[in-house]
């Protein structure tokens, strides 16, 4: 999955924007420095995980977990039902984490339509060449 890896990050004013709103969250390691973050954009009216990622060397310690937490006590805290995200199905870290979460996969007719603009946008960018979905978590 070389070339999901090489994907470029987003531009600063898009980050500035998502901190504006309070919507991305970073997880640091014990000596303060980035070790994670995590992106939340509005995908049908509901918060919608746009990025978690956490550098591999700091995986499996809980800060993928800490940052989903955060996201979902601020979409709690801001009225929301339910939060959605994309993911790869079968990558450990990926689908099986959310599971472990208790986030489920949304069958393809639940599927608003801004969120089924988001699935074809990403298949339109390859990322479909490794199986995805939907998947959603009542808050």
């Amino acid at each position: 999955m070389d070339a999901v890896a090489a994907d470029p990050p987003p531009g600063l004013l898009e980050l500035e924007q998502e901190r504006r709103n309070d919507r991305i969250w970073v997880s640091t390691d014990e000596e303060d420095h980035p070790v994670g973050h995590l992106r939340l954009h509005i995908v049908d009216g509901a918060p919608h995980v746009e990025q978690l990622s956490v550098d591999p060397a700091h995986g499996r310690l809980g800060h993928g977990r800490a940052l989903l937490e955060q996201a979902q006590r601020w979409a709690t805290a801001s009225g929301a039902h339910r939060m959605t995200l994309t993911t790869y199905r079968h990558v450990p870290w990926n689908g099986p984490f959310y599971a472990r979460q208790g986030w489920r996969e949304l069958a393809p007719d639940e599927l608003g339509d801004q969120l089924k603009a988001v699935r074809a946008a990403e298949a339109a960018h390859g990322l479909d060449r490794w199986p995805r979905m939907a998947m959603v978590k009542d808050l």
